[in-house]
């Protein structure tokens, strides 16, 4: 296979000191400490590939982390950094860097501080990874599906061609399951019933960097749909932020928006309304605005005015009239305090499979230090499957590699204490 998870998909399972459920970035992480410590170890994973949704973070150029100061970085996690942040230190946005840099991919700072191998692409850091791992002794399986725990602990499984499967339960097992979100590439959340069953704390899932249905007129939509609206600083909930977003056919998405948009969507759930304030032209404050539209206009249009005295034009000057009542674009002062306040109303987030991460999952206090599951000895957790929350911009990738490293670790010394 072309990532390297080949495996003999339905043969039988020998004995491993510790197992991994869950092949992303979390779970490949903590297998490879479980290895370093000289534990064997089969991985189990439900889809015919492994990392799929870290493939898929390729597409669009595979943001591994950021390059921001540590505490920087840190403040991103809200508040939940108390709980991560010593995983997060022991391996930082440098770590992520160093840790590619072994696998024979550079990386490189963006302009925003964005970290992004020199290829752009995820395949190429996996494919070695992979490579590594199983020369250390991993053991694939793939095509397994984890439905649960056996009456006497033994770990269930929907094997190939729906075959199931009872494994016995090893002395350590991290789970690395995901979240809630693109469930096609194998993150669908169905591990909250079985865990559920065993006496495990969960938070109910919700959307997180995610987009907002917006009730667009049919002229606006047909005409700006697909295109970017930048430069835009977008406010909401006393934050401001700069940067860009995409319209789409049903509303907005894009990096302006996700870091708002966890808080949004549970505001939203708690049946608040919401409407965000763009900044049309955020270089250029409201008097400058309102001098620059005061020239004489002669016989042009409005729109050919916002276009030769401003140089706004195309989707944000049809933002500026999209859903503007009388008066809004008549006098001068007017339309400079829409340029720089622009109510936008959200309908409602986009559906849970759409987001690119989720909250909830498995409640923080219900992992000790270790990330070892109180109600379940010797079962840790890591990445998304836990109760965190992360804005894009390699925050995401960064945590779940550290969680999945702090699991292995906690693994680890279960086995030597257990031995």
């Amino acid at each position: 296979m072309p990532n390297g998870a080949k495996s003999d998909e339905a043969g039988p399972t020998a004995p491993a000191e510790a197992m991994i459920i869950g092949g992303g970035p979390a779970g490949l992480m903590a297998a490879e400490v479980l290895l370093d410590a000289g534990h064997g170890v089969i991985l189990f994973d439900a889809m015919p590939s492994l990392g799929r949704k870290f493939l898929m973070a390729g597409k669009s150029g595979l943001n591994l982390t950021h390059a921001a100061p540590l505490d920087d970085l840190l403040e991103r996690y809200g508040a939940a950094r108390p709980r991560l942040e010593a995983a997060i230190r022991d391996f930082d946005g440098t770590a992520v860097r160093a840790f590619a840099a072994q696998l024979g991919v550079e990386t490189f700072v963006g302009s925003s501080g964005r970290v992004f191998p020199t290829g752009f692409k995820a395949a190429p850091l996996l494919r070695a990874w992979l490579h590594r791992l199983r020369a250390k002794g991993l053991t694939i399986r793939v095509r397994h599906r984890w439905t649960g725990f056996g009456a006497d602990g033994g770990l269930r499984f929907t094997g190939p061609e729906g075959v199931r499967v009872t494994v016995p339960k090893p002395p350590a097992l991290v789970l690395a399951l995901g979240g809630a979100s693109w469930p096609k590439l194998g993150s669908d959340g169905a591990w909250r019933t079985p865990l559920g069953a065993a006496g495990v704390a969960t938070v109910p899932f919700g959307p997180s960097n995610c987009g907002f249905d917006v009730a667009w007129s049919p002229v606006f939509k047909n005409r700006f749909a697909g295109q970017p609206v930048k430069p835009v600083a977008v406010a909401w909930g006393g934050r401001r932020l700069r940067g860009e977003f995409v319209v789409t056919e049903s509303g907005i998405e894009g990096g302006a928006i996700y870091p708002l948009s966890a808080e949004i969507a549970a505001r939203m759930a708690a049946g608040e309304r919401a409407a965000l304030t763009l900044d049309l032209m955020p270089a250029r404050d409201e008097d400058e605005i309102a001098a620059a539209l005061a020239r004489p206009r002669g016989r042009h249009t409005l729109t050919d005015h916002l276009r030769r005295t401003l140089g706004l034009d195309g989707v944000r000057a049809g933002l500026l009239r999209e859903g503007a009542g009388p008066g809004d674009l008549e006098e001068t002062a007017a339309i400079a305090q829409r340029i720089k306040a622009l109510p936008l109303p959200l309908e409602r987030p986009r559906p849970l499979a759409e987001a690119i991460s989720t909250t909830g999952g498995i409640a923080l206090d219900a992992l000790d230090d270790g990330w070892m599951l109180k109600a379940l000895p010797g079962v840790f957790c890591a990445g998304e499957m836990v109760d965190w929350d992360a804005p894009t911009g390699g925050y995401l990738l960064t945590a779940c590699l550290a969680l999945g490293r702090a699991a292995g670790r906690g693994a680890a010394d279960w086995l030597g204490t257990t031995d």
